[in-house]
């Protein structure tokens, strides 16, 4: 039975009314500071630590729970005479309730200019070890840290007269992570602070067994950042399908950022393949964005993840008849585009994120290596100047398409070139991209051209325009725009671009040899704008 609670907290929220609840269930209330005079000031009837322990609060509050009768009362084992011998000759009365939260250590220290004596008084000493005392008494004592938890622990009190095992084991580990992170948070201040070091310190919990790793035979588990909200895979709901594989989650990520580049007022979708966007596009409508998307490359689009901006309706649900996709991510599905794609297959996974178009919270990324973990901040921007270095200006209304081809860009893996194009008022498409070669050359001639030939022959034999072939592909490239994730350390994209009538590029610059680069562009009447972003993607 729950007979006597202490109570001491930081964060006031909800504490007086969980106060006033164990009060009318004769739970005799044990307080601190400034938290027994909020209960008093509120009618409660509490009684003070100092009473307790026969001491006064010491040396300015560092010193008050600190004390045999406190933790002989937590961490007494019920059920083993010698202990409660001693506590009853000590006269020790138990406790089975622990109510406390810290002080507010990583707020403090969070403030621009905090001294370092500020933060040093807001090193909880006694907080966090009643919390361990009660934590690892568990099997006896109840120990609550955070207000959320107040409603049901209460709720079970007033049923039983007890927390359940269950809970009491719950919260026992919840405060140790609460001490744990508490702890962690003052390492990495001190030891920036005393010792002018770096420490780097993550939490990740709910590890979730995946069907594989990147292949069949490994093993592969996703682990949930702590406290992350917003727009992660982390917080969407799969409505449909089978669980989702290792690649599964790298190459929904790639998406997810993919399509959030670009704003949400318009229909956006992006469709991954091997953790690269093989189709990108915008359109007046989310079909229209959809099937462009899917011109982009309809053979890599097999097995693809696809990825929205916008709910999903039928008519794209529909869309994807015959198609073989693995995952669709959007912010939600109409009931009948929900209902449609349960029935398409069994094994497609259906992903719900409603927090899909917030903005990104997260400032920094992280990559493993052998010994190591690399961190670098956000790659935030797709260019830093627009500046024309040719003869041949730029034409103005480019620069939509073109902002389109550096956020595609960006999400492409180097070396990377995308060719964008304007397919209808106001909305774009990744006509082709190159990714992942040693050289950016293989990617504009090899891939990018070659890939865009081939989808503008699907293009035209579905669409069966009034010209030739070669004419319709020429008026396309026309007025295509190339971006580069990189300078171009020689004049030879230019020229391969430039032989495929493609007369717009984008490039950082910043190579030793721009002026080359530029010298031929003006031989070949190419317009280059140089950006002074890179976008490097490993």
């Amino acid at each position: 039975m729950v007979k006597r609670a202490l109570l001491s907290v930081s964060d006031k929220t909800g504490i007086v009314d969980f106060a006033r609840g164990l009060e009318k269930l004769d739970i005799q209330i044990i307080s601190t500071g400034g938290t027994a005079r909020m209960l008093r000031d509120s009618g409660i009837e509490v009684m003070d630590v100092s009473d307790v322990t026969g001491f006064p609060e010491m040396m300015g509050g560092r010193v008050k729970t600190l004390h045999p009768r406190i933790h002989g009362g937590i961490l007494s084992i019920r059920d083993d005479h010698d202990h409660m011998g001693e506590a009853q000759k000590a006269e020790v009365e138990m406790i089975d309730l622990v109510v406390v939260n810290l002080y507010p250590f990583e707020i403090t220290v969070s403030k621009e200019g905090v001294l370092l004596d500020e933060a040093i008084e807001n090193i909880d000493i006694g907080g966090p070890a009643m919390l361990r005392s009660a934590a690892k008494n568990y099997r006896y004592v109840s120990v609550v840290c955070d207000p959320d938890d107040y409603g049901h622990i209460l709720k079970e009190i007033r049923s039983t007269g007890v927390v359940s095992q269950e809970s009491r084991e719950k919260l026992a580990v919840k405060a140790f992570r609460h001490t744990a992170d508490y702890d962690a948070t003052i390492d990495t201040y001190l030891s920036k602070e005393l010792l002018g070091e770096d420490v780097l310190r993550l939490s990740y919990k709910d590890g979730v067994t995946l069907r594989y790793g990147e292949n069949w035979h490994q093993d592969a588990k996703f682990y949930k950042e702590d406290g992350i909200t917003g727009p992660s895979l982390a917080n969407a709901k799969q409505l449909h399908g089978k669980e989702l594989s290792y690649n599964n989650y790298i190459d929904a990520d790639n998406a997810l950022k993919t399509v959030k580049e670009l704003s949400s007022s318009n229909p956006a979708v992006t469709i991954v393949k091997h953790n690269n966007p093989c189709g990108f596009a915008t359109g007046k409508t989310l079909l229209q964005a959809l099937s462009a998307a899917w011109d982009g490359d309809p053979i890599s689009a097999y097995g693809s993840i696809i990825c929205s901006n916008k709910v999903f309706d039928l008519k794209s649900a529909e869309f994807l008849n015959g198609k073989f996709v693995e995952i669709i991510l959007a912010p939600g599905f109409e009931p009948d585009a929900l209902e449609y794609l349960k029935n398409k297959s069994a094994n497609l996974r259906l992903l719900e994120l409603p927090e899909l178009n917030e903005p990104f919270e997260v400032e920094d990324t992280y990559k493993f290596v052998i010994g190591g973990i690399l961190k670098q901040s956000c790659n935030v921007g797709i260019y830093d100047k627009w500046d024309c270095v040719t003869d041949v200006a730029y034409p103005e209304e480019l620069r939509a398409v073109s902002e389109f081809a550096l956020h595609a860009c960006k999400c492409v893996k180097s070396n990377a070139v995308t060719l964008a194009y304007e397919y209808d008022d106001g909305c774009y498409m990744m006509l082709s991209m190159g990714a992942g070669q040693p050289n950016r050359v293989d990617s504009i001639r090899k891939l990018a051209a070659t890939k865009a030939r081939e989808n503008l022959k699907v293009m035209y034999d579905r669409d069966k325009p009034d010209v030739s072939y070669e004419d319709y592909c020429k008026d396309v490239f026309s007025k295509c725009v190339m971006a580069s994730d990189a300078f171009f350390p020689f004049d030879d994209s230019v020229v391969h671009a430039e032989e495929n009538g493609i007369m717009y590029i984008l490039s950082p610059g910043g190579s030793i040899r721009d002026q080359e680069v530029i010298d031929t562009a003006n031989r070949l009447g190419v317009s280059l704008v140089f950006t002074g972003m890179r976008h490097f993607l490993h």
